[in-house]
């Protein structure tokens, strides 16, 4: 094997870049917002709260622009019965962070949450939060696996190294400074990483846009050259299921710990908007070089380059069309700017992710389940075990499953059709119990599921309307695979279906209990007849250590900071920009 050493010194400096700004972002900020009663967990997990414009700004786009982000667009460009009208993650991501910045980003910080999970622990209870985390875990682990397995793939390419070595240590080195300075050590290294993929994308980009073998882009955006046009087209067969897709990546991408997190971090409900707003336009503008690179693989004639007579796509390698243009068609000493480029995009994503997932795990199940009693420190511990234990699985998924993309596929579906009603009804909707949380939760959950899983190889057991068989023909292997392709925007719909589910039996059990049909015995969840039960996190469990709970607790009180659940939901400092200090007064609201 053929070790290129410009390229393995190009990943050294690179790399020890990210370390040492890791490294100096967890020193600089290392008694940020832990003085005054603060603690020390929560500054791992918000950052004290105190995240400008210019770092949020960076760190919500980078987390976006990851290495699925930058390699896919770029793929759906390329291939051929696709094109740029099927490259929906840069538009439908910008939406989603309009959206959320519109509607979900000032309830959440005014609020002074601390997780995306923290509501629903809130108004449900502690066991549903518990369920709704799994999808979320799964979800973060899974995105990290499939964008660690990207990048062996990507440097393999480029630089011809073992694949295994590179995941580990690029793994490695995003799990150390994670552990060391949290999201103040993952924010400073979004900066220097959205910087390099900045660059080093550009730098490439005129490079491979005039090797000889290239045809001009913009005749080829309308016309066949060397395969079809690059700016593809939707057939109106397939209208229904474009627009599912869509509303997959504009909805689905709100309800994500790795978004929350900068904007629960953001120093006001204001700023979180405008951080959303600014990352929505960062988005767009780090797609155009992925575009530009998509539609240059679309344009080249590759019998005339060092990859050979076959195209990427004859070789079942459009998914590596991206590190391929900057390997074939640009100089070695420019591969390697585009080389740090997908490995800044990886890293970035995957520390958010692992973070993410730790900081969920350590406050809403380990703390707030388990053990509300928790010291500062323990909990601390607890988040450098987990941000150890979740980098260490995703690593090992990205090294030893081969579907790991199939996997995350579906985690993101659950994530939309289960996690995203669920947060609509407990920030928006009055009444919404428990009863109709887990009613919601089991029918997105069997109506995704029943939609079957082509990646996974998963068979569908509901066959939606406009089914269809489709073929996919492995052309290296000659290989023919068989599945079934739902047309009808089933993932759409079970969201739908889970929003309705949860609406209509929160009503109903409400209904049923509150006039006497069902005995108060049988409301085995607290949900309705027992609402301010110790299953339900209320604003009184947050300030009483008394098992009994009284009428007179249920007042408003003035929280001190610091206690061991004190700020448990909410942060006095930030209450309330819309004018409700919780979501119980909401749902209690007459």
């Amino acid at each position: 094997m053929a070790i290129h050493a410009e390229g393995l010194v190009a990943i050294v400096i690179f790399y020890m870049l990210i370390l040492v700004v890791g490294i100096w972002a967890a020193w600089k900020n290392k008694n940020s917002g832990v003085g005054a009663g603060g603690e020390r967990s929560e500054s791992i997990m918000v950052g004290g709260r105190d995240i400008g414009l210019f770092v949020g700004g960076f760190t919500m786009t980078a987390t976006w622009v990851g290495g699925g982000y930058i390699n896919g667009t770029a793929e759906y460009v390329y291939l051929p019965d696709y094109g740029l009208a099927w490259a929906q993650a840069p538009f439908g991501y910008a939406l989603s962070l309009v959206v959320g910045g519109l509607f979900f980003a000032k309830p959440m910080r005014s609020r002074g949450y601390v997780t995306m999970l923290d509501p629903f622990q809130q108004i449900y209870g502690k066991r549903m939060g518990g369920l709704l985390f799994i999808p979320a875990l799964m979800g973060e682990i899974f995105w990290s696996a499939a964008i660690l397995s990207a990048l062996g793939a990507t440097l393999s390419v480029i630089v011809d190294i073992n694949i295994n070595m590179s995941v580990v240590i690029s793994a490695l080195i995003a799990i150390f400074y994670t552990l060391v300075g949290g999201l103040y050590s993952v924010a400073y290294t979004d900066v220097v990483q959205l910087f390099c993929i900045f660059l080093g994308l550009w730098i490439s980009v005129p490079f491979a846009l005039s090797h000889p073998a290239v045809s001009d882009i913009t005749v080829s955006a309308k016309e066949a050259i060397y395969q079809s046009p690059w700016l593809g087209k939707i057939d109106p067969e397939d209208k229904w299921l474009w627009a599912d897709n869509f509303c997959l990546l504009m909805l689905g991408g709100i309800p994500w710990q790795v978004y929350f997190q900068r904007v629960l971090s953001a120093s006001s409900a204001t700023y979180a908007q405008v951080l959303s707003f600014l990352a929505a336009f960062g988005c767009l503008v780090m797609a155009v070089p992925s575009v530009l690179i998509g539609a240059i693989g679309a344009s080249t004639d590759w019998n005339q380059t060092t990859y050979g007579s076959l195209a990427p796509k004859d070789k079942d390698e459009s998914d590596m069309i991206l590190p391929i243009v900057l390997q074939h068609l640009c100089p070695s000493y420019v591969s390697f700017f585009g080389l740090g480029a997908v490995s800044a995009a990886v890293m970035s994503s995957a520390d958010s992710s692992i973070l993410s997932a730790s900081s969920m795990f350590a406050r809403n199940i380990y703390q707030l389940a388990f053990r509300q009693s928790a010291s500062d420190r323990e909990i601390v511990w607890v988040m450098r075990l987990t941000i150890f234990v979740f980098g260490a699985l995703a690593t090992a998924m990205a090294l030893l499953t081969g579907s790991v993309y199939g996997l995350w596929y579906l985690s993101s579906d659950l994530v939309y059709v289960i996690i995203f009603p669920q947060l609509l009804s407990v920030l928006f909707v009055k009444g919404t119990n428990t009863y109709g949380s887990v009613a919601g939760y089991v029918f997105g959950m069997l109506l995704r599921i029943g939609g079957g899983e082509p990646y996974l190889k998963l068979p569908p057991f509901i066959f939606y309307p406009g089914w269809v068989t489709q073929t996919k023909v492995h052309h290296l292997t000659g290989d023919v695979e068989y599945f079934v392709q739902q047309r009808f925007p089933f993932k759409t719909m079970s969201m739908s279906a889970s929003f309705l589910a949860n609406v209509g039996f929160s009503y109903l059990t409400k209904y049923l209990f509150e006039s006497g049909m069902w005995s108060h015995k049988y409301d085995f969840l607290d949900a309705v007849v027992s609402k301010h039960s110790k299953e339900i996190m209320d604003k009184a469990t947050l300030v009483s250590n008394h098992d009994n709970i009284i009428l007179s607790e249920m007042a408003p009180v003035k929280q001190a900071l610091g206690a061991s659940l004190a700020g448990t939901f909410i942060n006095t400092e930030v209450l309330s920009d819309d004018g409700v200090s919780s979501p119980e007064d909401f749902h209690n609201e007459k």
